[in-house]
């Protein structure tokens, strides 16, 4: 899935990882009404919807190795300088600083909760 350019338009943005998915309402990495906030990758961005300011939430982005859709939750990317899927940052572990290979080490195996439950995000 390649990833879209800066986008205003709403879409759908679905986790390949855990499923998660989520209506996004830009992408790119100047998110709309934040003038001073520019984010460090291309991601997509929701407004906030626990707020009534112009707040928002990055909901995910595109993996740096592999390019697919990964959301940001803890069990499914990290972002270290750039985003990436826990597969891809496990096939390459030995590429990462020693504190990130030490920190895997200590992660227990992916858990898709949501999905055993039957809820849809």
């Amino acid at each position: 899935m390649n990833a879209p350019k800066e986008v205003q338009t709403p879409g759908g943005f679905k986790c390949e990882r855990c499923e998660l998915s989520a209506l996004y309402t830009y992408y790119g990495q100047m998110p709309p009404n934040s003038h001073s906030i520019v984010l460090l990758e291309e991601a997509y961005i929701m407004k906030d919807p626990f707020t009534l300011e112009d707040k928002f939430l990055i909901v995910g982005s595109h993996c740096s190795l592999c390019s697919r859709a990964v959301c940001v939750g803890t069990d499914c990317s990290l972002f270290y300088s750039k985003r990436f899927r826990f597969p891809c940052v496990k096939e390459n572990l030995k590429a990462f600083p020693l504190e990130i290979q030490e920190g895997m080490d200590k992660r227990k195996p992916q858990q898709k909760s949501c999905k055993k439950k039957g809820y849809k995000a």
